[in-house]
């Protein structure tokens, strides 16, 4: 009996050993990673000093108030240089102004003055010659790793760059930065254990959403004009809503940055994020080109139709401002009605629009899309790693046993107070247990995306106007709010292209009437929302704009109507 005790002693000290070690280890890959980052940070801001004293006299501050169409066309024209576009922004990042209040920058790109020199050899000047681009950490640049925060991806460098990395340099872009995540992309907060939290820059006390958090602070902090990030639940659309940014989810299909990336139920998107709609339709036109078409055949070949997104056609525009599922703040609702109003005095034809069975979509379709597996495939990534804060509760709660999630489901389905443990929300997604019941859920999302584009024909509709969350969330809360994302999820399941663009800011009076928010029925998940979004006066408020698939382009004109409409206010 000793001699089995000491032998179950001598087994678990090793195991408390090895699991030390183990730890000892992971710390030891985060160190150094961090160590990469801040070296990096250096040889940015020495390459910037080297400029500054070769070309002392720069109008900093003038170029970078340049919108993207004005600054493409001094490049274009020689009025200005890529390499005093370049290092303006390097400077604005390197001198710490962005990256020290807002942790938003993962990985300095010093490929960037290798790219400036490359442009300079092109026969042709591309669209976007001579401009900074910022991209999310995932997009795959050469030499570099794409983390998604995680650290088993920190030993592994990128061979090649991605399709689309290929194409915005062949348009004369020039990638500088790569931009912080949350870990494994599984958040609309922006935090991982690597790299840190990232803050909103216009308030720091504010999260900067995500997944693309670390592009929205970037670029709302004026250290990049345009991005590129990606969206599978809104991780484009609600860092752009938090930090008062344009922001565009095309259909998934009409952009790739992996070559012959598997088709999913619900694709995630990438798109461009910047300062204003035409910024985006810019960005667009640039990547629908033949090289991309070439580079990767399973885009679809149809470039970007300048006819629509210059169009002046009035539009019949559907309109909603609740979705029946997640009750939104007054001051976005508020958004929606004063939008849909100026719409209506410009000639354009408004008319009321319900999205049909939020609350199925929301748990039968997307969270069944995600934990299709009981979340399995999702808490492998996490295996040898250290779970950031913000997803400890959906990390815990993917490993309670399928029987327990079973009773959990039945007895959690009255209490909606445990939503904001975000418990009831996994407890009550059902998994498919059979390639049979895959085949149906995938069949299901189909017949869904029928009867919500039958609707849409029924009602003539051309693009619709909806509310976006917002806005931005006090740090902490988007994990406590998992299923807030019902505005933006919507239109991942069903692929249809939409965007956001911010319209107004929070006013006292907005302040003033949120102290009267009851929500659906006032409980926990009501207040934790109101707790959310408090003490954000002068925040950016939102809408959110969308077209059937493969328009694009008319998706973008409506967004120019709108940001139109409100700067003429």
């Amino acid at each position: 009996t000793s001699a089995a005790l000491t032998l179950l002693g001598g087994s678990v000290a090793a195991l408390v050993v090895w699991k030390w070690l183990g730890k000892k280890m992971i710390q030891k890959k985060m160190e150094e990673a961090r160590r990469t980052r801040d070296e990096g940070m250096k040889k940015m801001a020495k390459a910037v000093q080297q400029f500054r004293e070769q070309v002392p006299r720069v109008q900093t501050d003038a170029i970078l108030s340049l919108p993207l169409l004005e600054l493409t066309g001094r490049l274009q024209e020689g009025s200005l240089s890529p390499r005093t576009v370049l290092y303006t922004y390097l400077e604005k990042v390197s001198a710490l102004e962005v990256t020290q209040q807002t942790n938003c920058l993962r990985h300095f790109i010093p490929e960037c003055e290798e790219q400036l020199q490359e442009i300079q050899q092109h026969k042709e000047k591309g669209l976007l010659y001579g401009i900074p681009v910022s991209i999310k950490d995932h997009i795959g640049h050469k030499g570099h790793l794409a983390t998604c925060g995680l650290v088993q991806f920190l030993g592994t460098l990128m061979e090649e760059d991605s399709v689309l990395v290929k194409v915005l340099k062949r348009q004369g872009a020039i990638p500088f930065a790569m931009t912080n995540v949350p870990q494994s992309l599984f958040s609309y907060e922006c935090s991982n254990p690597i790299f840190g939290q990232t803050l909103n820059p216009l308030n720091p006390q504010k999260s900067p959403g995500g997944s693309s958090g670390g592009e929205g602070a970037l670029i709302a902090g004026g250290g990049s004009i345009l991005g590129i990030g990606s969206d599978m639940g809104g991780s484009i659309r609600l860092p752009s809503s938090f930090c008062g940014l344009c922001g565009l989810k095309p259909t998934a299909q009409r952009l790739r940055w992996v070559l012959g990336l598997p088709s999913q139920p619900c694709p995630c998107a990438l798109g461009p994020m910047a300062r204003d709609v035409d910024s985006l339709a810019l960005c667009m036109k640039a990547l629908l080109c033949q090289e991309m078409f070439q580079l990767d055949p399973t885009v679809p070949p149809i470039p970007f139709n300048e006819e629509v997104y210059s169009s002046s056609t009035p539009l019949r525009v559907g309109y909603y401002d609740t979705d029946g599922y997640f009750p939104l703040p007054p001051c976005m609702r508020r958004a929606v009605k004063e939008t849909r109003c100026a719409l209506q005095a410009a000639g354009h034809q408004l008319v009321l629009f319900s999205p049909p069975r939020i609350p199925y979509v929301m748990t039968e379709l997307f969270l069944k899309t995600c934990f299709a597996d009981g979340g399995r495939s999702w808490l492998d990534v996490f295996t040898g790693d250290i779970v950031d804060p913000g997803l400890k509760p959906q990390v815990n709660s993917c490993k309670i046993p399928r029987l327990v999630k079973k009773l959990l489901a039945l007895l959690l389905k009255p209490l909606q107070f445990l939503l904001l443990l975000n418990l009831k929300d996994v407890a009550m997604i059902s998994t498919c247990r059979s390639v049979k019941e895959m085949w149906n859920h995938h069949h299901e999302i189909q017949v869904y995306r029928s009867q919500f584009i039958s609707q849409w024909k029924e009602l003539q509709l051309d693009v619709v106007l909806c509310p976006i969350l917002g806005p931005a969330f006090t740090m902490g809360y988007p994990r406590k709010l998992l299923t807030a994302i019902s505005s933006t999820m919507l239109y991942n399941v069903l692929n249809f292209p939409a965007g956001v663009v911010p319209v107004s800011t929070v006013t006292e009076a907005d302040e003033e009437e949120l102290k009267l928010y009851k929500g659906c029925c006032d409980d926990p998940w009501d207040r934790a929302l109101k707790q959310a979004v408090s003490g954000a006066l002068g925040m950016p408020v939102a809408v959110q704009c969308v077209a059937l698939p493969w328009q694009e382009e008319l998706c973008l004109r409506f967004m120019k109507e709108v940001e139109t409409l409100s700067r003429d206010k």
